[in-house]
């Protein structure tokens, strides 16, 4: 906690100093008012003289609006420096977190991340606003309380000696059992938030398989062991205060009956003997306080530890101050190779098995390298390694003949663009995001992404068209749209590497094809002079065999490793996990070669469909049968 005061603190400092000084003057006026009244008493009331009843009222009204006044100034400055110093660790938070590489955000998870920038920033932000108000105020006040009835008499003072130990000690017992159920409470608040998230985000597919009732009982148990914490707490609280006003109300009568005995023989006067009673009232209540506050900081001190975790936490991947690489020019581009693995590996963090084994491969520029296998072959973290995702565990992969670890990151996310599996549009319009490589980006190239992703024609027919509205998710559009629109992002800022990673699973087989076959008539304008003058390179990730069978190289994956590498006719004829991911989407007659001619594949394929039906396209969801990887990558 302390760490991270020093570090936001810098700005609030005067807040600190103003805002406390601020309640120890309104503590000084409540020491005095339990005299004043005093004072009303004995002169006002017990001499039956109403103009010193008037003169003390107005002086103790005079006192309580400027006591009021450094209230309303200490209230501003809490507010001033807990809002400012919260608002400080967000930004931080969210910078880190924005640089974390894929391995960090793996490490935290996005819950935890998302609670961490909202529920224990909101903690730590409460503890700053109640040190600066209170943390001054009533540890003060208790004291000066007791400082100030043994002026008045020293052997009525013992009562305090007595009772506040006791209200002490009765404290320190429920808190100690107290704290723990807090934590527990926290946790179980926790639990009741992830499902409720989930049961919101999740909602469609819940009522599609009629899980209503499931997810209901999960939400009572996760709310019936949190009910069973807060009254576990409870019980213990509702001790405390009857306790701790038995003491006080014992602490009073003895008051009262020891300064009944002094007031008859004139040791005390009336007056005095309520000022006794104010002051062991406000001592006792600002132990109660001060209890409530160790709660508070024991909380926030929590709290800190996990945004602390967070900030202290340096990304695995950085550019170290990369100088920026020169691209090869025009005249290079049959020398310099757009994409180059050599043997690279990858492992997850605490992970012995290699998710990614000895990669090998060459793509020219202007090339199209298709990645087909398996579900959980490797091919999505094989794509991640080209934009430093994931660095590689050993090996090296390079792009246009530099490695990927001596780019500047800014300028290699830049020349590489990337869909990823997941349709992610964010809230705003269509226009904002596109807009994200390229925020100057004109109409017309905003256009242009769009042909090329086929996602033109539905775009102009919104009324808004590039200002259309997109909401949180790009809930408002189909599946379809939101790969199409997402395919158009990418492509904005002329990329030199396209990696579409499975990005066209909700697509129809003329869009796709469409899709395809508008990015190789870009790649060819380039090698023809326009733009850049350099080709685009695609690197398209499927497990549709009529996605990638056009590509100058295929790839098959299979548990991590290249299972097989050549041409759509090469691996027929060299790799069985080809030829048979190939028999399970395609007619013997669409394969051509020994396959139509009668040779008989590595593993069965199955029946055969009627004639004149083609085979279901695995799609999104993965080719069917024993090809299947099991275990192995995301």
């Amino acid at each position: 906690m302390l760490e991270l005061l020093k570090r936001f603190s810098a700005g609030y400092r005067r807040y600190f100093i103003i805002g406390p000084a601020c309640k120890l003057l309104e503590v000084f006026f409540d020491l005095l008012t339990p005299l004043v009244i005093a004072r009303m008493i004995d002169e006002g009331v017990g001499a039956r003289d109403p103009s010193a009843v008037l003169r003390y009222g107005a002086l103790l009204a005079a006192m309580a609006v400027v006591g009021m006044g450094f209230t309303l100034i200490c209230q501003k400055m809490a507010a001033l420096a807990s809002q400012g110093m919260g608002t400080g660790m967000r930004a931080a938070l969210y910078r880190r977190i924005n640089e974390f590489a894929y391995v960090e955000l793996d490490r935290f998870g996005t819950p935890s991340l998302i609670t961490r920038i909202t529920n224990d920033v909101n903690q730590i932000q409460l503890a700053i606003a109640l040190g600066v108000r209170q943390l001054i105020r009533w540890p003060f006040l208790a004291i000066g309380s007791m400082v100030a009835a043994l002026l008045i008499d020293v052997r009525l003072g013992l009562v305090f000696l007595v009772s506040t130990p006791l209200i002490g000690l009765v404290f320190w017992l429920v808190m100690a059992r107290c704290v723990p159920y807090f934590k527990q409470m926290q946790a179980k608040l926790d639990r009741i938030g992830l499902i409720t998230r989930e049961g919101l985000s999740g909602v469609r597919v819940i009522r599609a398989f009629v899980r209503g009732d499931h997810e209901r009982a999960r939400f009572r148990e996760a709310a019936e062991q949190q009910a069973g914490v807060a009254i576990a707490v409870g019980r213990l609280s509702s001790v405390l205060n009857p306790v701790t006003f038995l003491v006080m109300n014992l602490g009073v009568c003895a008051i009262l009956w020891m300064g009944g005995i002094q007031v008859e023989v004139g040791e005390l006067t009336q007056g005095e003997v309520m000022a006794f009673v104010n002051y062991m009232t406000q001592t006792l209540l600002s132990i109660v306080y001060v209890a409530n506050l160790v709660v508070v900081f024991t909380k926030a001190g929590a709290s800190a530890s996990r945004v602390n975790e967070v900030l202290h936490c340096a990304p695995s991947i950085t550019d170290g101050g990369n100088t920026p690489v020169a691209l090869p020019a025009p005249s290079d581009a049959g020398a310099v190779p757009a994409l180059r693995l050599d043997r690279a590996c990858f492992a997850f963090e605490g992970s012995e098995v290699d998710i990614v084994r000895d990669a090998t491969f060459t793509l020219g520029l202007g090339q199209t390298l298709g990645i087909i296998g398996g579900t959980g072959s490797g091919k999505s973290t094989l794509v991640s390694l080209i934009p430093r995702l994931y660095d590689v565990r050993s090996g090296s992969v390079e792009v246009m003949g530099t490695d990927v670890r001596s780019w500047p990151l800014s300028q290699l996310r830049r020349v590489v663009g990337i869909v990823p599996q997941r349709a992610a549009l964010v809230s705003g319009t269509i226009r904002t995001n596109l807009c994200w490589r390229d925020d100057e980006a004109l109409d017309g190239e905003l256009w242009t992404a769009l042909e090329m992703a086929q996602a033109a024609e539905f775009v102009r027919k919104l009324p808004r068209g590039l200002d259309a509205p997109v909401e949180a998710g790009g809930r408002n559009f189909s599946g379809g749209q939101r790969q199409r629109l997402t395919i158009a992002r990418a492509l904005v800022g002329d990329p030199l590497l396209l990696i579409l990673d499975d990005s066209a699973s909700a697509l129809d087989f003329k869009t796709d094809a469409a899709l395809r076959h508008a990015i190789r008539a870009r790649s060819g304008e380039a090698a023809d002079g326009a733009g850049s003058g350099l080709p685009l390179t695609t690197v398209i990730v499927s497990q549709r065999v009529s996605s990638v069978r056009d590509a100058d190289l295929i790839c098959v994956m299979s548990h991590g490793s290249v299972a097989g590498l050549g041409t759509h006719d090469e691996l027929l004829a060299e790799c069985p996990l080809y030829r048979e991911i190939c028999l399970s989407q395609l007619r013997r007659e669409e394969l051509g070669g020994a396959v139509a001619a009668g040779e008989a594949p590595a593993t069965p394929p199955g029946p055969e469909p009627p004639a004149g039906a083609s085979r279901p396209d695995a799609g999104a969801e993965g080719t069917r049968g024993p090809i299947d990887a099991k275990g192995g990558a995301r």
